[in-house]
């Protein structure tokens, strides 16, 4: 036998999914996460799926593992002590940034939190100019003062970052030697080494968070390494990255940046995996949580990828599966304030104390306290069986904190709740799809984590979206996509040129330099040369402008080529902006190489769809509300596991699972198919 193991940490559950190579068996488990060492719920996790399915340790043959350490660390400002090292009248940058404000119209929005303590960014001598040329060399001597200056204050990790770095790194190389000569116990971020790219902000920021998050993952990984070794397993786990790949904890100590939405990413990969088996090339993925629910956008069976987000307030140039996310889970915390409007989220209750209804202490009304009064939720036990919840506290903490405040019946104030929740989730969706020049309506709405199949009908129908698609296992697949995951390294370089036929030498040299650097990464990774591929892409824009489009184009630029990337840059304008112009040239910036290796990874089991499925007696009904009801419905109460592949029911209904519960409201049908997906369709059709 041999198994593959996947682990998904969230805020309130730690996921696990598992597959047996040789018989193709899948099944998944979630235990309570321990948010104060999240390595210690996977452990204790691994050791009682391994003790209770009788599986040796040596038979997990690939084990990974998406994390929320570092979003933790910069959400919480637990990151290291750091200082940074720069070009002598630049120190100040990290504070100046763009000039402009986060919020056009709010005068009170404060700049984020500085990442570096006052008094810890230091200047040295040296210039290096736009083309590469040395103006100023680098005087060692201020290098030698400002390292010793920062290891005297204590600092535990370096960002070092430079003028025009990306072009000639010769400086930086230098100053990483001294460094590590005179500091070697310092945690040390090179920017040419992280991000040669333009933009000396973007650059600066990337290298100082990273830099900041060095020294938390380092502990961390290496803490979840020795964890991993004691159960006796002997593969070396892999770390989720935010564009969906997973990399090895050795590339994850170097480069903590690129896990900032690690677990999320999973999810999507998970959910393109699912759409290519149902023949669905345009999903918008709906992952509500506990804590959060985080939406993405996937066209033509591909992630959408963006190249440089804000992370906690500071721009990262790292490519990352590009992912809205909201404070609005099933923990998410409803309150009345002072205007007396009816709010929920961001704050959750997390795994610990937890919704009321938990019995854990909780005295906060939640979102799924107000689902278990509205009766979408089993009014009695949750996760198959394992977890007894409370109607009683949950009835309890609504009257009081909401009901008290706003004569609402605890009823009214439950679908309050949920409206709420639902609309923040609602505006959330349409950044990723109609501000962004897509048709919603052509597009399936996927729900997935342990409370999106619960919202997700609602919210469709909010939205126009006539289809949700449920996956056998929603509230693990992000634990899934871990085990469908790739390894995946993304090298970038800056040079501005015109897209013309004399500069196709240049850019294609440039591919051939990217390409070689990905052989080798993956190389480390031990990736055959067979499973090995290469995605190649140029960020372009007008002349003049100054933001740049991704376009897909060949590692070998030809002259058709080059007018193919042309014409699909003014096509790709024209969606994003409504207009285009054909007159004007065009610059490429940056180029970019995705060098990917292929990993072992299951095969979901299809069924024939039988059409004279029989559809069992339901397990029980129950008083439901839904969405625009005033009173309850009598629904139908089904176990997922007895619906057989080829069935269709009409709701109402509701169908419990595990690790989830979906709701399939009046209006709405629900079929199963091969792979035990619920594909739900609005009954009139979009």
């Amino acid at each position: 036998m041999s198994f593959m193991i996947g682990v998904d940490v969230g805020g309130t559950f730690t996921d696990f999914s598992v597959f047996n190579n040789k018989n193709g068996d899948l099944f998944h488990f979630k235990h309570s996460s321990t948010p104060e060492d999240p390595s210690r719920s996977i452990i204790n996790g691994i050791q009682h799926i391994l003790e209770k399915n009788e599986i040796k340790p040596e038979e997990v043959v690939y084990l990974a593992h998406g994390t929320t350490v570092s979003t933790n660390a910069l959400i919480e400002k637990k990151g290291a002590r750091i200082g940074l090292i720069t070009t002598r009248g630049f120190k100040n940058l990290m504070d100046i940034g763009w000039q402009r404000r986060p919020s056009m119209y709010d005068l009170l929005q404060s700049k984020p939190e500085s990442l570096i303590p006052d008094g810890l960014k230091c200047e040295i001598e040296e210039r290096i100019m736009y083309d590469g040329s040395i103006k100023t060399s680098l005087n060692e001597e201020s290098v030698y003062n400002a390292v010793r200056y920062l290891k005297e204050n204590d600092v535990k990790a370096i960002a070092v970052c430079t003028l025009f770095s990306f072009i000639n790194p010769v400086h930086e190389k230098r100053i990483k030697e001294i460094i590590i000569k005179e500091f070697p116990d310092a945690y040390i971020s090179i920017s040419s080494e992280l991000i040669p790219e333009f933009r000396e902000y973007t650059r600066m920021s990337t290298t100082v968070l990273n830099a900041y998050l060095g020294p938390v993952m380092e502990k961390y990984v290496h803490n979840f390494e020795q964890s991993v070794k004691k159960t006796g397993i002997l593969v070396e786990p892999y770390i989720t990255q935010s564009n969906g790949s997973v990399i090895s904890i050795e590339d994850t100590i170097e480069c903590p940046i690129k896990t900032a939405v690690s677990g999320p990413s999973a999810g999507v990969i998970g959910a393109v995996q699912i759409a290519e088996t149902c023949n669905i090339d345009k999903v918008i993925t709906f992952d509500m949580g506990g804590t959060s629910a985080d939406i993405s956008l996937i066209e033509n069976g591909e992630p959408t990828i963006s190249n440089e987000r804000l992370v906690e307030g500071y721009p990262a140039r790292i490519p990352m599966i590009d992912i809205i996310t909201v404070g609005a889970g099933g923990g998410s915390i409803a309150n009345v304030d002072e205007g007396g409007a009816l709010r929920v989220g961001p704050l959750s209750a997390g795994a610990s104390p937890g919704p009321a209804c938990y019995m854990r202490g909780g005295e906060k009304p939640t979102v799924t306290d107000a689902n278990i009064v509205l009766g979408k939720l089993n009014q009695e036990k949750i996760l198959g069986g394992r977890m007894n919840v409370s109607l009683d506290l949950a009835k309890k903490v609504i009257d009081r904190n909401i009901s008290a405040h706003t004569k609402m019946s605890i009823e009214n104030a439950a679908k309050g709740i949920i409206s709420v929740v639902n609309s923040n989730m609602i505006r959330a969706i349409r950044v990723v799809s109609v501000e962004r020049g897509y048709d919603i309506g052509e597009f399936t709405l996927m729900a997935f984590g342990g409370a999106g199949p619960l919202h997700a009908c609602e919210i469709a129908e909010e939205l126009r979206v006539g289809q949700v698609l449920i996956p056998p296992s929603p509230g693990t697949l992000c634990s899934l996509g871990l085990l469908m995951a790739d390894t995946k390294f993304d090298n970038s370089r800056s040079d501005v040129m015109i897209a013309e036929e004399p500069n196709l030498r240049k850019v294609t040299d440039i591919f051939n330099e990217l390409i070689e650097d990905g052989n080798e990464m993956l190389e480390k990774e031990r990736i055959d040369e067979k499973d090995r591929s290469f995605d190649c892409s140029i960020d372009c824009r007008y002349e003049r402008q100054n933001y740049e489009i991704a376009i897909s184009v060949d590692s070998e630029m030809t002259v058709s080529a080059l007018e193919k990337m042309v014409d699909r840059f003014h096509e790709e304008h024209n969606r994003l902006y409504g207009y285009s112009n054909k007159d004007m040239r065009i610059q490429m910036v940056n180029y970019r190489v995705s060098a990917i290796g292929k990993i072992m990874k299951p095969e979901l089991k299809k069924l024939p769809v039988n059409n004279k499925a029989v559809i069992h007696e339901a397990v029980e009904t129950r008083n439901v509300f839904f969405e625009g009801d005033n009173e309850q419905r009598v629904t139908k109460i089904y176990q997922r596991t007895s619906l057989e592949s080829g069935c269709s029911l009409s709701g109402p209904v509701i169908i419990e699972q595990m690790d989830t519960t979906s709701v399939i409201p009046p209006g709405w049908t629900a079929s199963i198919d091969g792979t035990g997906n619920i594909l739900v369709t609005k009954a009139q059709g979009k």
